[in-house]
């Protein structure tokens, strides 16, 4: 089985660059990156300035589109498909005219990827996304992820899924994101799988237990989504469906499996070892800035009124000020750099002075290059796309587990 991936929602390219840092002979045969109503594609150029652009089946270029309007039996065969998405309202109804089609909400991007999956039929796909898609929406919580389980099933995948947090696992940023593997039951893979309890697949043997070595593991609950799937009606999952999705799982034929877990540690980066030295003096904190800095940072309980004329008191407690040396950093957020609560603020190793990350600290955070970003976009721009993106080792993790199993595929 070849060794190829086609990519969705690239951002600047960590999928690609976590699996071509292996040196395995991963290609990526497509990929797409589109940002709605922005006239400069910042990303998708940023991508095309490393690796190149790629023609489709019609020998045309639409990655920089909108994915929505893509025709996907145009997009390349691939082996992996694999990009993050973001959390949305996944909710459907019936399409009009039909008893049978869904009809999700525009701009979804979860369909994008679905349609993808229906059009070209993978054997593996890989996804991202933040950790509170097991959870969301909180008005019925598990639908949105039971959805996507629901997607998969009736396609004839498997999947298993883990929240992580990359720190625990040697990188430099405490980032929580959750990562699905699905696979087609038909696969060399799907069948060993099939052969195994949930508990190994979780615990020890299933694709993220490998690439993300557990030292506990919780109780296990399970749900049964057999029904839903049986009659292939998304909709009265999304109308009913909720479930306590802990951060690993394991899915076969709509049947879950799910429990929380403990990470095993791994000694990760520390800040002092992605901090540069006397940097350029925009970067730095001027005196004037420092109060406004001390109190976005601070605890605080403030007084607030709703629209209705509800009083309630708005409290949140301290962040540190400055972030410490000798931790990993927090989530990076497209914000960063910004006067905000969440923006990190160092003291420069080189003199002590307070300042915002560098473009190149926060490459590093994400485990990039260092001016990955520096390929024309404003600097504003390079932070926000860090703070979109994904934290590079742990796809490099998952990428030596693909191998193994892509060694044993006819």
């Amino acid at each position: 089985m070849k060794k190829t991936i086609c990519e969705l929602f690239a951002g600047v390219g960590g999928f690609r660059l976590g699996m071509e840092r292996l040196q395995t002979g991963w290609t990526t045969t497509w990929f797409s990156q589109w940002e709605p109503e922005k006239v400069n594609q910042w990303a998708h150029d940023c991508y095309v300035s490393h690796f190149g652009d790629l023609k489709d089946l019609r020998g045309e270029y639409h990655t920089g589109e909108d994915i929505a309007k893509m025709d996907k039996k145009s997009i390349p065969d691939h082996t992996l498909l694999c990009g993050g998405f973001p959390c949305q309202d996944y909710s459907v109804a019936h399409a009009l005219g039909s008893s049978h089609g869904i009809e999700g909400k525009k701009g979804v991007l979860w369909w994008q990827i679905r349609d993808t999956i229906i059009a070209k039929n993978p054997p593996f796909c890989l996804f991202e996304n933040v950790d509170r898609i097991l959870k969301s929406p909180a008005s019925q919580r598990g639908r949105d992820f039971g959805i996507i389980l629901a997607c998969l099933a009736g396609l004839g995948y498997s999947a298993e899924w883990r929240v992580v947090n990359a720190a625990q696992y040697g990188a430099a940023q405490r980032r929580k994101r959750t990562f699905i593997f699905a696979y087609r039951d038909n696969t060399q893979y799907g069948k060993a799988m099939k052969k195994k309890n949930p508990e190994e697949i979780i615990f020890s043997n299933g694709f993220m237990a490998q690439a993300f070595p557990l030292s506990e593991i919780g109780k296990m609950l399970e749900g049964d989504l057999s029904p839903y799937n049986t009659d292939e009606d998304i909709v009265r999952i999304s109308d009913s469906f909720a479930f306590a999705f802990e951060k690993s799982g394991y899915m076969h034929e709509g049947k879950i499996f799910t429990c929380d877990a403990t990470e095993q540690e791994i000694e990760p980066i520390v800040m002092k070892q992605i901090l540069q030295e006397n940097v350029a003096e925009e970067f730095y904190i001027s005196e004037e800035q420092k109060p406004k800095w001390v109190f976005l940072k601070g605890a605080k309980k403030i007084p607030r009124k709703t629209k209705e004329g509800h009083e309630y008191m708005f409290s949140e407690g301290p962040v540190a000020f400055p972030d410490s040396w000798d931790k990993p950093g927090r989530t990076m957020l497209t914000s960063e750099s910004t006067l905000n609560r969440s923006t990190h603020v160092v003291a420069d190793p080189g003199n002590g002075r307070l300042r915002i990350l560098t473009p190149i600290e926060t490459e590093r955070l994400q485990g990039f290059d260092d001016d990955w970003t520096n390929s024309g976009m404003p600097r504003r721009m390079r932070y926000f796309c860090m703070g979109n993106a994904l934290v590079v080792p742990m796809i490099t993790r998952m990428g030596a587990v693909l191998n193994d199993i892509i060694s044993k595929e006819k």
